[in-house]
This record gives structure tokens, sequence and C-alpha cells, in this order.
């Protein structure tokens, strides 16, 4: 397993070398729109809306070419992302990922199960700790393009885990490491994960 996941974090940090740079100041200007929805920085008041604050650059990418390829159906976000190019998708995510992302807090109630999955994962299935990809912070890799997950929204990480499970999502590659962890999590799992994620920094 670990020599599958230091293989994974070399070939992803090889092949993403050569995208398009973002620029971040162009990014700001042209971020206008995504603010309705994520506010103007990228933290998001809304719980069903990430917060794109602070997020990897690279990982922001992909997921904004994911979405306007269909890759990733994202219903609220139909249409938006059509007529940019890929310049402006770097840019954006220049731009969002250079912001300071906000912290909520965890449930108290969920704070122990919560951690426990988060850092010890879930040995007896075979379930690995979130920390592997995302860090023991939740900062996530950028250069990996593993998303950072400190702070974010409960509800939101809550629905993603949940689609990533039930195979609503799909586009975390053909290695489907997403699908197949979510697939160990119960929903009691789900929602004491994403409690401690949206205290965690």
């Amino acid at each position: 397993m670990n020599k599958l996941l230091v293989s994974l974090l070399l070939t992803l940090g090889v092949t993403g070398l050569a995208q398009a740079a973002g620029d971040a100041t162009a990014g700001q200007t042209k971020a206008a729109v995504c603010g309705a929805c994520h506010g103007p920085d990228g933290n998001s008041a809304a719980p069903t809306f990430p917060k794109l604050a602070g997020q990897g650059e690279r990982y922001l990418l992909k997921q904004l070419k994911d979405i306007k390829s269909g890759a990733r159906p994202v219903v609220p976000m139909t249409g938006l992302l059509d007529n940019l190019s890929d310049q402006d998708l770097a840019d954006l995510s220049a731009y969002f990922a250079s912001q300071k992302g906000s912290v909520g807090a965890a449930d108290p109630k969920l704070v122990e199960r919560g951690e426990a999955l988060f850092r010890g994962g879930k040995v007896e299935d075979g379930m690995p700790a979130c920390t592997g990809c995302h860090s023991p912070d939740g900062s996530g890799n950028a250069a990996a393009g593993f998303p950072k997950l400190g702070g974010q929204h409960a509800q939101y990480v809550a629905t993603q885990l949940t689609n990533f499970r039930e195979g609503v999502r799909t586009n975390d590659g053909d290695t489907m490491i997403m699908r197949a962890i979510a697939a160990k999590l119960s929903n009691k799992d789900i929602e004491a994960l994403s409690s401690y994620i949206q205290g965690l920094h």
C-alpha cells in the first residue's frame, strides 16, 4: 500500500508540471461571478458550497476542468464555465489558492470519533488514515493535487464523501482512491469525519 501511494504521488507530481501558470491578479477580476456562491475571497458562507480559499491551485484547476468537461457534474455550475479558456481557469485557481481559508468548529460530541477516523482510518476494514494524502492538519498536498480539507464545511464534505461512496462522484481517477475509501464509511462515520474536518486547522 505504501509503495503504491508513493508511486502515485510521484506520478501525480511529475504529470502536473506542464500546466499553464495562473495569474492570481487576473483571476480576482474573473472571480466576480464565483463570489455569489463561494464568497468574494472563496470563503463560502453557505454550507452547501465549498470554500475555495487556500485550496491547492492544482486541485482547483482539475476540478474546474472536470466540471467544464462534464467529468464532474455539478448542477449549480451548469454552463458557468463554458465560455472560459484554460487560462481563465488557471487564473481563477491561482486567485482562490492565494486567499486565506476560514475555519469552522466541530461538534464536540463527534470530535473523538472523527479524529480517530481522520488520523487512524479503519484498520479492520483496510481503510487508510486521511492524513496520508490530506496531511495531519488537513492542509492537503498541493503538489500532488490532494485537496485541503481543514475548515471545509461539514455539510459539503459529507455530501462529497457520500457521493464518492455511492458512485455519484467519479472524478477521483482510475485508481478510484476516494471511492474505495468512502465505500468503507458508514453514515455515522461520515457525519463524525465531516464535523471533525470542519474544525480542523
